[in-house]
């Protein structure tokens, strides 16, 4: 996908599972279930897509996917599906990983920062600068006890000396963004991508799905759910009126799509790469 003269392209890293309960909080599951049809332990598939971004001669990565590092038993309770895998991915586009000059991490979460380092314990993509809200950092350090499951310092520690960390709103390169955001964690960030007069988001957990485009629609893992409603919303309305290329990082059929308003208090779905539309 071109915006101008920078290319964005969605690579995935698998699928895996997670409670599908969990996976929209207070929404009953009579709602829900149809969106997200469920396994025989209540799970519903999620995709982990990542994003990959050339601009200004320059490679970057959004979120690294779930990674190799799990074992039998581990990936078994995830229902952990790879292939397809983001090295394969990055292979396919004929880029190495010490091709990789960056890598933004929307939080340290395992299904997100999973892939940023090796079973040998070292960066994965090791030219990276990775790219982390200081305060993300810090809570994946320290974790509550309500998020403390989330976070596997295996996925995060070995980047410490190769990580810039952010405070904030920041400009990473000619036109790539991050926005911080709150809501899912603390300290979670969004990308936003601009060039030729178009505009792509990577919501990352602030919006994971296409079926969690209504406000209310939010996760049980959320920590600040009803900021996360009310956020989503706001910026929804801004893409939705810009005709922003949204990409969802745990959709596990829609990664990428432009939204609209279906003028019935609801919303079109129109894949980029499709002419089929869904009814969210």
């Amino acid at each position: 996908m071109k915006l101008g003269d920078i290319d964005i392209h969605v690579i995935s890293d698998g699928t895996f599972k997670l409670d599908g309960g969990a996976m929209f909080g207070i929404v009953p599951k009579s709602a829900w279930e149809k969106a997200a049809p469920v396994d025989e332990f209540n799970r519903i598939t999620l995709g982990l897509n990542t994003l990959l971004i050339r601009t200004n001669g320059r490679r970057y990565l959004v979120d690294t996917g779930i990674g190799d590092k799990h074992d039998a038993k581990w990936g078994g309770m995830y229902d952990v599906r790879r292939p397809p895998s983001l090295m394969a991915g990055l292979t396919a586009e004929g880029i190495a990983p010490d091709q990789i000059d960056g890598v933004i991490l929307s939080h340290l979460h395992f299904d997100h920062a999973g892939g940023a380092t090796t079973r040998d314990g070292v960066p994965a993509f090791p030219r990276a600068t990775y790219y982390v809200q200081e305060g993300a950092w810090a809570e994946a350090l320290d974790p509550n006890p309500r998020t403390k499951g989330s976070y596997r310092p295996a996925d995060f520690l070995a980047l410490e000396k190769r990580t810039k960390l952010l405070k904030g709103d920041v400009e990473i390169d000619r036109g790539v963004r991050v926005k911080l955001t709150g809501g899912h964690v603390n300290h979670h960030q969004v990308v936003v991508v601009e060039g030729g007069g178009r505009t792509a988001i990577f919501w990352a957990d602030l919006l994971p799905t296409t079926a969690h485009l209504k406000s209310a629609w939010v996760m049980g893992y959320d920590i600040h759910p009803s900021e996360v409603a009310t956020l989503k919303s706001r910026m929804l309305r801004e893409a939705i009126a810009g005709e922003w290329i949204q990409v969802f990082d745990h959709d596990p059929a829609v990664s990428m799509a432009v939204v609209r308003d279906d003028g019935k208090g609801g919303f079109r779905v129109e894949p980029v790469d499709s002419a089929i539309s869904v009814t969210a």
